[in-house]
């Protein structure tokens, strides 16, 4: 997309900064990100309710999926992802990754979920659990219900591969940095709005307003894993029909982005990418090790939060149709405010306050909420918090779903809209090679292993004081450590990003060199 040089009025340049010359480039763009969202955001409610009420799993399974599965599992995506990329054009390869995802869940609501009794060793997870302690119950959940499993970890890897690194690749290669600052806020409230609507989606999908026993079985929570297969199958076509279409209409008939899309057509057939080539990059350059740290924490402090969260959810909603109303409910909220900030703060705030102050409010926001939340569940049977939920007419365990939805919400909001924002824009004063490079590695396995760091030092901890609440003391003060170097990381890359948008530079990080070279852009009329 090219920058024009017209002016917008007050109210235009706060809630719509688009020329008219860019609706037709930028609309189908937001229509693609917020389906994509819309799907995973469904998932997601639907992987939850699926594994953490199963009888015998519980949120003590997720820190052990993450680690010992989903993280093999992003790891072959991802090197999947590097040979395709190397194959295929963008387009093929963006047919290619959405349409095997879709395949797999309409094997698992037609095949492996009503052959579950046959397929899941349940008596062999038993004679484990007898003999293992009881640390070890996640763990065990991970072979009694592999199937499930598999659902979770292809429904995490959908915001990982097609959300994170296909979608954003493609749309970081047709941007500029001053577009980006435009554009991208209104990308993020799209994604907030679809949030919104999933969690009514998953509201309406929870309720008994349809009656589907003649085609997915009498089994109520069988029905709903149908409807949400049949959902995100219908938003995972009209993605690839409105992407196929984007390119027909409209990058094959804008110059400026069909001369784009042919200098990067270009650079591929000389850029082989590969995973450890991609990750080496990331140790020849602070730029993007700093990059990575943001991502890393992020998911970290969220994974670690969000496994006590839903841990209380489940004491509290048992049933998995109630479970998964609730987290339609959360999903609901978050669209609320998401949208809200997206709308009326976050382009605001990054053009006014600048990079460093808009991408510092995300750890803020989450370090505080979080300590408040675990504040709540640490003193719910003593002080001033049972006193507090009577009068409120809750259970001091309903209070602390109250704070730990709060914080969620909040912190998913930040998430999506400064966050995503702040980092995306941060990726583009870098080359066409390190940019792709960069990402596959930070956003492609960098974000799972910040996931997996989570659970991993939540495995730990859940093995070695028995379950989730024993544990939570210590994930506060880890939760700490890993804001403060989330902060200096922030403030380290906003000097450094500072300085390339200000000096027109592009950051090429070089696999042969042991230091990044600054790669002055050309300038055509």
């Amino acid at each position: 997309m090219t920058t024009t040089s017209a002016k917008f009025g007050r109210v235009r340049k706060f809630f719509w900064p688009i020329h008219a010359s860019e609706v037709k480039k930028f609309v189908p763009l937001l229509v693609i990100y917020a389906l994509i969202c819309l799907n995973y955001c469904i998932l997601k409610a639907a992987k939850d309710s699926l594994v953490i009420t199963a009888p015998g799993a519980g949120a003590e399974a997720i820190p052990f999926i993450k680690v010992w599965v989903i993280l093999p599992m992003a790891l072959l995506v991802m090197y999947l992802f590097t040979r395709l990329f190397n194959r295929f054009s963008q387009e093929k390869l963006f047919y290619i990754m959405i349409g095997s995802f879709l395949a797999f869940f309409l094997l698992f609501a037609l095949v492996l979920y009503p052959a579950r009794d046959i397929i899941h060793p349940y008596k062999m997870a038993d004679k484990l659990q007898a003999i293992l302690p009881t640390g070890f119950r996640g763990c065990i959940a991970i072979i009694r219900y592999w199937s499930y499993v598999l659902f979770y970890v292809m429904a995490e890897l959908w915001g990982t591969a097609i959300m994170t690194v296909l979608f954003w690749s493609f749309a970081n290669e047709i941007t500029t940095v001053n577009d980006a600052k435009r554009f991208y806020g209104i990308l993020g409230i799209g994604a907030n709005i679809a949030t919104f609507f999933s969690g009514q989606i998953v509201i309406l999908l929870s309720g008994e307003f349809f009656d589907l026993s003649y085609i997915f079985g009498a089994d109520r929570w069988g029905q709903y894993l149908g409807l949400v297969t049949t959902v995100v199958m219908v938003g995972g076509l009209m993605t690839m029909g409105l992407f196929r279409w984007y390119h027909q209409k409209v990058m094959n008939k804008d110059p400026a982005l069909k001369e784009m899309r042919t200098i990067s057509d270009k650079k591929r057939k000389s850029v082989k990418m590969g995973m450890r080539q991609n990750f080496a990059l990331l140790g020849k350059s602070k730029y993007l090790l700093c990059i990575a740290v943001l991502v890393l924490a992020f998911n970290i402090s969220i994974n670690m939060i969000e496994i006590i969260w839903k841990d209380q959810i489940r004491a509290l909603f048992p049933n998995p149709i109630d479970f998964s109303a609730y987290m339609g409910k959360a999903l609901s909220a978050t669209g609320i405010l998401s949208t809200f900030i997206g709308f009326f703060l976050c382009g605001s705030m990054i053009r006014k306050l600048g990079w460093t102050v808009s991408a510092l409010i995300t750890p803020v926001a989450l370090l505080v909420s979080g300590l408040l939340f675990f504040g709540v569940i640490l003193m719910k049977d003593h002080g001033f918090i049972s006193p507090t939920a009577t009068i409120l007419g809750m259970t001091p365990l309903a209070l602390g779903v109250l704070f730990g939805t709060i914080q969620n919400v909040l912190s998913r909001s930040f998430k999506y809209t400064l966050f995503d924002s702040t980092k995306e824009i941060s990726f583009i004063p870098l080359s066409s090679e390190s940019k792709l490079k960069g990402k596959a590695a930070i956003d492609g396995i960098g974000s799972r292993l910040g996931k997996s760091g989570g659970s991993t030092i939540y495995g730990i901890l859940i093995m070695t004081f028995g379950n989730v609440s024993l544990s939570t003391p210590f994930a506060g003060v880890f939760l700490l450590l890993i804001g403060v170097g989330w902060i200096a990381a922030i403030r380290s890359l906003g000097r450094q990003f500072h300085k390339l948008t200000t000096q027109h530079e592009k950051l090429d990080i070089d696999d042969s060199s042991s230091a990044p070279a600054l790669e002055k852009p050309q300038v055509t009329s």
